[in-house]
């Protein structure tokens, strides 16, 4: 560095990194981000891609985003307005403006300005010389002449060296916040390893963009954001999709059962299926199935040889599973449904986030088919909840769905690993060999679980099949009586769960003006926001729910002795819903957002005030 540049120590900061689909956004803002778990810091990411396939190049609904939000202190959004937004595009400075603060530093690749980038993007004029964006530090750096420059002694054409241009900006943006480009460079080496030309053109590429910010002085400070005061361990980085694959086969582990995943590729679900099949060395069986039903089927066979069986999907998925996940209730057998939320109805906005599926993962199937539903609350928090869901599957003996959605499973977080020790025990339910008072339906009197025989097991045999079974012994039978017994068994042993599970938290004054009650992947920003206004004195409180079916048993004292209660979620109110079902004593107001994007913290506070008013 030149020392002209002073180092300003920050808090936090939030970065957005945007883009065409083909500009890299998505490498560039992972990168960062391992950066910055190396550096110490807590944080938090949102990748925003765009919801076609292939839109237009160089238009706003083309432009691919990836937001870091990182500090000094624990993050659990992923930030609301940006104070750096890398645009590689005039488009991306269009789609992006909503979510610029004043002052935002805005770096730009200004060879990427024409009268037809301008067109596509809905400008009649250049936005950087207009005053358009007057209120924010714009820096025009020649990002793609530049690239092709340090480039130019590789042999490569013009499109080639263009590939890297994303590289220049993220060495830009490591100069600005003083970050050690060792972390880069390992991963260059890792993913083009015997490709030395790559490895050192992307290097090449990097270290020009790091230069050329300070050579040229394009800052009057550079910034710093200290290590967090993280608790002792071993961390990473870790999206919310790896995370629910290592509760899986976490769970295995603990419980001595062999993971088994049937899956068909799906947005934003696909990426437990490609980690699963990571790891054959760990007794992981992955299957890719030619449907949605297929994969749940092959799921439910593979629970009933023993296994712990999971099958992964979104919300149209889910749909298509429905009368599949009828015959694992009725055959009591664990099974586990990780439906990674997007926006509906249909297929809907495939890459976007959405809580709309709770209703049909309640309801959704034909007959009383009840089982366990549940909901991840952040992306590092998918590993635990994974975890959980396969533990209650094997020891209740029950189909488990766990709720994740879009921004849990792309976003990312830092994830401290646990031991394996410091893990829940996993007790599968299995039925002795040659037990001669065994029955197909006899059940633990605590739980009403019935035992788990698995094929093979000297003595042991029993029938399966989607229809009603005989009370205790298992044979097939129409009899109306034995269908009532049979289903307000299967009723009652879901009811038990709650046996099982934590009671209610609630953060703040049981007795307070405003209860705010959120459940899945809102939990990071409701927090902070209550918490804000808590230290503002204001009388608000915050219950967060991870077990939605059963409910908690407390749940109906947690709801009582406030004045009001406002339901957060991103549907059109469904959790609000289904407390007026439960609970029809209390009074709820709603807020809600279906727009395919997290809520923000601004809305939240709005929203909070008003209601405390």
């Amino acid at each position: 560095m030149t020392g002209k540049s002073k180092v300003v120590a920050l808090e936090q900061v939030v970065i957005r990194f945007a883009g065409d689909s083909g500009d890299g956004m998505q490498l560039t803002g992972n990168l960062f981000s391992d950066s910055t778990a190396f550096a110490g810091n807590d944080f938090a990411t949102f990748p925003d891609y765009p919801a076609e396939i292939r839109p237009p190049q160089g238009t706003v609904a083309g432009v691919s985003g990836f937001q870091v939000h990182f500090g000094h202190k624990p993050v659990h959004t992923t930030g609301d307005l940006c104070d750096v937004l890398v645009a590689m595009n005039p488009a991306s400075i269009k789609a992006n403006m909503r979510w610029l603060r004043p002052g935002t530093i805005i770096i730009f690749d200004v060879d990427s300005l024409s009268e037809k980038a301008l067109e596509k993007a809905g400008y009649t004029a250049d936005p950087t010389s207009d005053g358009t964006l007057a209120d924010y530090q714009v820096v025009k750096a020649p990002i793609s002449e530049l690239t092709k420059e340090a480039l130019k002694d590789f042999g490569m054409d013009q499109k080639s060296m263009l590939k890297s241009k994303n590289m220049f900006a993220l060495g830009i943006v490591m100069y600005l916040f003083n970050r050690n480009l060792d972390t880069v460079y390992k991963y260059f080496e890792t993913k083009f390893k015997g490709k030395d030309q790559v490895i050192k053109a992307n290097r090449t590429v990097l270290d020009a963009g790091y230069h050329y910010a300070d050579t040229w002085e394009l800052f009057t400070n550079t910034y710093k954001v200290e290590a967090a005061d993280l608790e002792k361990g071993k961390y990473r980085n870790i999206t919310g999709n790896t995370a629910a694959a290592w509760g899986l086969m976490a769970a295995s582990e603990k419980s001595g059962r062999p993971l088994f995943l049937g899956s068909y590729p799906i947005t934003p679900a696909t990426d437990i299926l490609v980690e699963l099949t990571k790891h054959k060395e760990l007794g992981v069986k992955a299957f890719q199935a030619e449907d949605e039903i297929a994969g749940i089927m092959s799921s439910i066979g593979a629970s009933y040889t023993g296994c712990l069986a999971v099958t992964t999907t979104s919300g149209p998925g889910l749909s298509l599973k429905s009368e599949a996940m009828g015959l694992a209730v009725m055959t009591e057998l664990p099974l586990v449904i990780i439906d990674v939320q997007r926006g509906g109805p249909s297929t809907g906005l495939p890459t976007k986030t959405e809580q709309s599926d709770l209703l049909q993962a309640l309801f959704g199937r034909n007959g009383d088919a009840p089982l366990v539903v549940m909901a991840a609350r952040s992306s590092a928090g998918c590993f635990y909840s994974a975890y959980e869901a396969s533990r209650i599957a094997l020891e209740h003996m029950t189909p488990v769905i766990l709720l994740s959605d879009g921004a849990l499973g792309n976003g990312s977080e830092v994830f401290r690993i646990p031991r394996m020790a410091d893990l829940p025990s996993i007790t599968p339910r299995l039925a002795k060999a040659n037990d001669p008072d065994y029955r197909p339906y006899r059940r633990d009197e605590k739980t009403l679980a019935r035992e788990w025989a698995i094929p093979g097991t000297e003595g042991l045999r029993h029938r399966v099949g989607g229809l009603e079974k005989e009370n205790i012994k298992g044979n097939l039978t129409t009899d109306p009586m034995n269908h009532q017994i049979m289903t307000e068994l299967r009723e009652e042993k879901i009811n038990r769960v709650a046996d099982d599970i934590p009671l209610q938290e609630i953060d703040g004054d049981k007795n307070a003006d405003l209860l705010v009650v959120s459940w899945g992947g809102t939990y990071g920003v409701v927090r902070t926001a209550v918490d804000k206004l808590k230290e503002e004195g204001k009388s608000i409180a915050h219950a967060h729910f991870d077990y939605i079916m059963p409910l908690p048993k407390n749940t109906a004292d947690v709801l009582a002795g406030h004045k009001k209660i406002v339901v957060c979620e991103m549907n059109r109110g469904q959790f609000a819903k289904y407390l007026r079902m439960n609970f029809p004593e209390f009074k709820y107001e709603q807020f809600n957002k279906v727009q395919g994007l997290p809520f923000g913290l601004a809305e939240l506070e709005n929203k909070f005030n008003d209601l405390l008013k």
